[in-house]
């Protein structure tokens, strides 16, 4: 791109990135349609801002994770309900059971490590936060080790004008 063409009055960032979330909510309706059972050695890191307009979470999770959380869907989760806009799931946490409410659009990270597919998105409050590495997710569940190569990752990181 050229710093000498107009800003553009379409907003395909923006497009883009709802297109993209939207490919986590697809992914998540394909379980939901098995039967609520990961595929294969399939499984999930979703990364989310906890403040998020429409993030529902216990309060004891926002008072430890105050900006961002990485959840695991693998073995341990029930309750999987997808819809167009949000997700909701229950995980447990130090073996206490929790519903967790999550928008499509607070979600930073998509990570399947069995197949090395990641997506991430630019967070929803300002133009330049965006994911970044974090630590383990911190519900209960096995350790897994990420794939080798990373030939599937697509990172989307749009710079908006202003």
């Amino acid at each position: 791109m050229s710093d000498g063409l107009p800003d553009s009055l379409i907003p395909y960032d923006e497009i883009v990135q709802e297109a993209l979330r939207a490919v986590v909510g697809r992914v998540l309706t394909t379980v939901v349609e098995g039967g609520s059972t990961l595929p294969g050695e399939h499984h999930f890191y979703i990364t989310f801002k906890t403040h998020a307009p429409g993030v529902d979470i216990p309060k004891r999770l926002l008072e430890r994770f105050p900006d961002e959380m990485t959840i695991v869907l693998q073995n341990r989760f029930w309750d999987l309900v997808v819809d167009d806009a949000r997700f909701s799931v229950g995980l447990s946490f130090n073996q206490v059971p929790s519903k967790l409410v999550i928008p499509y659009s607070a979600i930073t990270g998509f990570h399947d490590p069995a197949v090395a597919f990641e997506l991430r998105f630019q967070a929803q409050e300002g133009p330049h936060d965006g994911p970044t590495e974090h630590d383990a997710a911190q519900n209960d569940g096995p350790t897994v080790t990420s794939a080798e190569d990373g030939s599937n990752v697509v990172s989307v990181d749009f710079k908006r004008k202003k």
